[in-house]
């Protein structure tokens, strides 16, 4: 990347990750192991079946726990045992359908379980660098498109998105109350629709599409015309491992408190236009239909300006959307194929390292 590369930086550091059961989580876990760190991590287990973290296994590189981050005491115990010196929170509760069947568990998981992140550094004097990753949903949507700046009012409507910007002023609270007297760096992120290989998780639309197309029938499109910011997921994970390393190399607080990490805006497009391209790229049309019924509200469009990314740590995206989708169809065609999915994985890595370098 200009300014900031994914190096050599993270040979030996002792990194602590939540959520590495995850889709973005798994892909971390194996960037960060193929770049030398020193791992611990800690989440639930995977809630789908297959999982990625299952077909990137093995997994014998890095202290792996099973534990919930609303387990105050279990979490701190793991955090303080093996001394990190960075923290990079990704555990949450992810689902936006989901938050409206159970907004409790999705405020409890997103707000409490952060704060419960950010209290165990307190009693970690290790911990240089924490990383909180959020969403592009903090931001109060009002659906008309113009892309979102960092310094933009925070909301959410939904109890994901809220929960989401909860969790934006629980680490500015941490931050001015217990870090800086710290000299511990924490910074939040906020990154648009990602895809990739390996998600399988319900109401998104990569494993919705596959698994239509897999059964041989269109897939199901509550909002076609909704606009979101689509993104491969090495993309956004390539922002955070570049700014968790400025943080760590910073000395005094000059970079910003938050950055977006979105496509480029050639890559904003409609939920019906992404089907389509993923169409083309299996070799199919005619791949959607609208889904019958009334349906829970969801933004008309969201967009993300990256403008501070580029500016405070050199950080752009590098995939085009069409590049984007053809990953995204390999992968799963690999996977289908019967192929070594870490290997396979890890080739799309050093591919992606080779276009940021």
């Amino acid at each position: 990347m200009e300014g900031v590369e994914v190096n050599e930086f993270w040979q030996g550091r002792r990194v602590f990750l939540t959520g590495q059961t995850g889709f973005k989580g798994s892909w971390l876990s194996l960037w960060l192991e193929k770049l030398g760190a020193e791992i611990a991590a800690i989440a639930l287990e995977p809630e789908t079946s297959p999982s990625l973290y299952s077909r990137l296994s093995p997994w014998d590189k890095q202290r792996h726990h099973i534990a919930d981050i609303r387990d105050a005491v279990t979490f701190k115990q793991h955090l303080i045992d093996f001394r990190p010196e960075i923290v990079i929170h990704m555990a949450a509760q992810a689902l936006v359908r989901r938050s409206y069947a159970n907004p409790t568990e999705t405020f409890a998981t997103n707000v409490l379980g952060t704060a419960n992140v950010l209290d165990a550094v307190r009693d970690a004097p290790s911990v240089r660098t924490v990383l909180v990753i959020t969403s592009d949903k903090v931001y109060a949507n009002n659906g008309s498109g113009i892309p979102f700046i960092e310094s933009d009012t925070l909301g959410g409507k939904d109890p994901y998105s809220n929960s989401k910007a909860c969790t934006e002023l629980v680490v500015q609270s941490y931050r001015d109350s217990f870090f800086r007297e710290r000299d511990i760096n924490i910074a939040t992120v906020r990154a648009g629709n990602v895809i990739g290989g390996g998600d399988w998780s319900k109401d998104r639309l990569i494993p919705d599409f596959i698994r239509a197309f897999e059964s041989n029938q269109p897939i199901q499109l509550r909002y076609p015309q909704a606009i979101r910011p689509w993104q491969h997921v090495l993309e956004p994970l390539g922002g955070y491992l570049a700014f968790a390393e400025a943080l760590t190399l910073s000395d005094e607080n000059e970079l910003p408190e938050a950055l977006n990490f979105g496509p480029d805006p050639q890559s904003f497009a409609t939920v019906a236009e992404l089907a389509e391209a993923l169409g083309l790229a299996h070799g199919v049309n005619d791949v959607w239909k609208q889904a019958p019924g009334m349906h829970l509200p969801e933004a008309p469009a969201l967009t993300l300006s990256s403008d501070l990314a580029l500016s405070a740590i050199g950080w752009r995206p590098r995939l085009t959307l069409q590049q984007t989708i053809d990953w995204t169809a390999a992968w799963y065609k690999a996977n289908r194929e019967g192929a070594d999915m870490r290997a396979f994985s890890l080739g799309q890595i050093v591919a992606y390292e080779e276009a940021i370098s």
